[in-house]
């Protein structure tokens, strides 16, 4: 017999009576483990599966309580316990706002190495898994897709990497073309047509610049400019000069597309800060990484758009969250809400439950805390996101994101 997989993950002892309850620990299902015991270097990578190797006949699908078992990988251990651990508390706020009447979660610690994700995916499919949700990470998720296709499982990943999506396997998160595209479409909606990006050295970096051609050529926008950049120690080397020239060229508003955040983000408006009295300003365009508590501190980014989730559908989630673990959650934590969420739709779709591939990229897609979302065919996520722009001091929606997909969504 082939060894099992997936390592041997330690029991959980609930945080709290209905925390446990919601996670299925007496019924002996709770399979992640929290206490950060599992070292990386002792996991060692997963054998090949050979078409001669024998494989543990999988649990049964449902819980004696006839829920369908749905397994949640999140790093539990590692660098990034800490966004597991909120995340797994938001699936938990899921089940027990009513995913719970037809699903059950099993949490299983995806480390933060692909190898760990892979024994991960092995040790849900032996468990009785009817669907897998995560990963989180892109190259975690990438090596987890081999073995979901092969085990014939689909996966839903919570990584925003466009690149790894392909049929049977969903990137959720945020993914930087969707977020682009939208905000480009606002820009060219009033009246832009000029259009730069000033971007990191970085595989996002590329995304972003190619979903900006995407999204403003088709539609009578010019690229005048794209230039990368590098940032380390606090300093951003990059032609910013030539982007500066494109933008004071001429006296139409050019749209620069700047999507970073933190001390990137700073770094890179000072070198495109623009100072002669008469030249035109650029309209500053960005993405869902814009979306953090501090934006409004940035001075150069008053006036400027950028797509995300309206914050207002999450706002209750946070309050509930935060009232019951005393702490906000991670930004991240409404993915694992809103899966589970999904899987309990799924779960309802018809008798038996139907997980498949067509089930997960019915048209009419699904509603989150992050707005409605869709899978398409080839694994690419479509979401409904709204238009905000940066104030002196908050947030503001200036162009609501669809409440369906009746109209285009990008």
């Amino acid at each position: 017999m082939l060894r099992s997989l997936a390592p041997t993950l330690p029991d959980r002892t609930p945080r709290r009576s209905f925390a446990g309850w919601l996670t299925m620990a007496a019924a002996g299902l709770l399979l992640g483990g929290c206490a950060g015991t599992m070292q990386q270097a002792s996991t060692p990578p997963p054998s090949p599966i050979t078409a001669t190797a024998t494989r543990p006949e999988p649990a049964p699908r449902m819980t004696s309580t006839g829920k369908f078992k749905v397994a949640l990988l999140l790093p539990l251990s590692g660098r990034a316990r800490d966004i597991g651990m909120s995340m797994q508390e938001a699936a938990e706020l899921a089940i027990f706002d009513g995913a719970g009447r037809d699903v059950a979660i099993m949490p299983i610690d995806s480390g933060d190495s692909p190898g760990r994700a892979v024994a991960a995916v092995y040790r849900a499919v032996e468990n009785g898994a009817v669907i897998i949700l995560g990963p989180l990470f892109g190259n975690s998720a990438a090596a987890a897709a081999e073995a979901a296709r092969e085990s014939r499982i689909e996966m839903v990943s919570f990584s925003n990497d466009d690149a790894i999506a392909q049929p049977g396997v969903y990137p959720m998160g945020l993914g930087v073309h969707s977020q682009v595209r939208r905000v480009a479409e606002y820009a060219l909606s009033k009246g832009i047509r000029r259009f730069a990006a000033f971007t990191p050295a970085s595989t996002y970096g590329e995304q972003a610049t190619q979903a900006l051609r995407e999204a403003v050529t088709p539609h009578g926008g010019t690229f005048v400019a794209a230039e990368r950049f590098r940032f380390a120690g606090g300093n951003l080397s990059g032609n910013a000069g030539r982007v500066v020239e494109a933008v004071t060229k001429g006296t139409d508003t050019t749209a620069v597309l700047l999507p970073v955040a933190g001390p990137e983000l700073s770094a890179a408006t000072r070198a495109l800060d623009i100072t002669a009295p008469d030249a035109k300003k650029p309209q500053f365009v960005g993405t869902g990484v814009w979306d953090t508590p501090d934006i409004t501190s940035e001075e150069s980014l008053v006036g400027a758009w950028f797509a995300a989730p309206d914050p207002a559908r999450r706002a209750a989630f946070e309050r509930k969250y935060e009232a019951v673990h005393g702490k906000p959650p991670h930004r991240l934590a409404t993915l694992a809400y809103d899966a589970v969420t999904m899987a309990a739709k799924l779960a309802r779709a018809r008798p038996g439950g139907d997980f498949s591939a067509t089930a997960l990229t019915n048209p009419a897609g699904f509603s989150g805390l992050d707005g409605p979302f869709r899978f398409r065919a080839d694994g690419r996520v479509e979401r409904a996101l709204a238009v905000l722009e940066i104030g002196d001091e908050s947030l503001r929606v200036i162009d609501p994101a669809p409440t369906s997909f009746d109209r285009p969504a990008f």
